[in-house]
């Protein structure tokens, strides 16, 4: 019998719930009494615990922004209480990522921009990234360093390590112009001593194409996944030399509604990208669209290097509303976070209910691929919280 009590209709306090019509584990971390929860990012640590954290306060851009984290500890069914990562009261800390680091720490690398100013919306102009270190699992954590200090410096997707140990690590540059958003080209850092030095290589006519998620489909050979500011479609980019040079992005047939995406190479091979499948055909070109809908959230699998996604399935249906009379009765569900934990488990997160808080779900590659649960076994969370 699952240890995990059946879904009542989800809270945030942590608790995770078993939803049987989904065939999925999931709850809503705890808020920590912040009224907006967005960008959140995942780790597995070696212990098997796993860590998350996203940016809270009152509003995006706002001062009083900064990262907080939980935890959901191996063999524990309760995400912990939220706990301070960051808390520079004179910048907007936002778009976290964690990464395990080579001295043994948990790496969060944040951006940190100045406060709103007044009749100035967007400040991503002024962002630096910074990174700050755990070395007890999430429990505390270190003070600041700036690692890329050049202003309009923005990340979402972790420090990614290839097959022959270089670390790359997605950037896009913001500017303050008439274009603003629409502008901003994609840049890789890129470092071959483990973070002790970097450089910088851009992507040809990427203007507009931000949050890049690198994927290694085999050694060298590089594909990036992108958020489309004129919201049609997620974009891909591929490299043949190891993150040395890319190729202009082309549009894939997913939709992409200028929102936040995550990208995997799962165990099995596939590619599997998290989503809201929704865009905005009619945007006009070369200028940032903004659709307003972020849900569903889906996650769709690829066989072929991200080139086709012939099983997608929605894992977030919000309120459930469609049609263009009644989708704005949906809330948003935005910003998804994808990985894969050693066990061969998915894990997603991402901002629920408008930015009220984060939602966690847990499933397995064939709850999205579809095949019959007769022939797959059932679902046994248990066993899956087992390591």
């Amino acid at each position: 019998m699952s240890k995990f009590p059946k879904l009542p209709g989800l809270s945030f306090d942590g608790t995770v719930y078993e939803d049987e019509e989904m065939g999925v584990l999931e709850a809503l971390l705890p808020t920590g009494g912040f009224p907006t929860a967005h960008a959140p990012a995942m780790v597995e640590l070696p212990n098997g615990d796993l860590l998350a954290c996203w940016f809270a306060g009152t509003y995006e851009g706002s001062a009083d922004i900064h990262i907080v984290c939980s935890a959901l500890r191996n063999g524990e069914t309760k995400w912990s209480a939220v706990t301070d990562l960051s808390r520079d009261p004179k910048k907007s800390e936002q778009n976290p990522s964690l990464f395990l680091g080579p001295d043994g720490a948990v790496w969060a690398m944040y951006t940190a921009q100045d406060d709103r100013e007044s009749g100035k919306d967007n400040m991503q102009f002024t962002a630096e990234v910074r990174c700050q270190k755990s070395f007890d699992g999430g429990r505390s954590w270190g003070e600041y360093e700036t690692v890329f200090p050049e202003p309009g410096t923005f990340c979402r997707q972790p420090i990614q390590i290839l097959s022959n140990g270089r670390w790359i690590f997605s950037n896009w540059l913001c500017t303050d112009s008439p274009d603003g958003l629409a502008g901003d080209p994609t840049g890789f850092r890129i470092s071959d001593d483990q973070g002790k030095s970097w450089k910088l290589v851009m992507m040809p006519k990427s203007n507009g194409h931000v949050h890049a998620n690198v994927i290694e489909l085999s050694p060298g050979h590089l594909v990036a996944f992108m958020r489309h500011r004129e919201a049609k479609r997620i974009h891909r980019s591929e490299s043949f030399d190891w993150g040395e040079s890319w190729s202009e992005p082309v549009p894939t047939p997913l939709p992409n509604n200028n929102s936040g995406i995550s990208a995997v190479k799962m165990k099995s091979g596939r590619i599997a990208i998290a989503y809201n499948p929704t865009s905005a055909p009619e945007s006009q070109s070369g200028k940032a669209a903004w659709p307003g809908l972020r849900c569903p959230v889906a996650v769709a699998l690829s066989e072929d290097g991200g080139k086709t996604f012939p099983l997608i399935r929605w894992m977030e249906r919000g309120e459930g509303f469609i049609g263009d009379e009644n989708r704005t009765n949906n809330r948003q569900y935005e910003y998804p976070y994808l990985m894969q934990s050693k066990d061969g488990m998915l894990h997603l997160a991402y901002a629920a209910r408008t930015r009220e808080g984060i939602k966690y779900l847990r499933f397995r590659e064939e709850d999205v691929a579809g095949k019959k649960r007769e022939t797959m076994g059932l679902y046994n969370p248990t066993a899956a919280q087992s390591r």
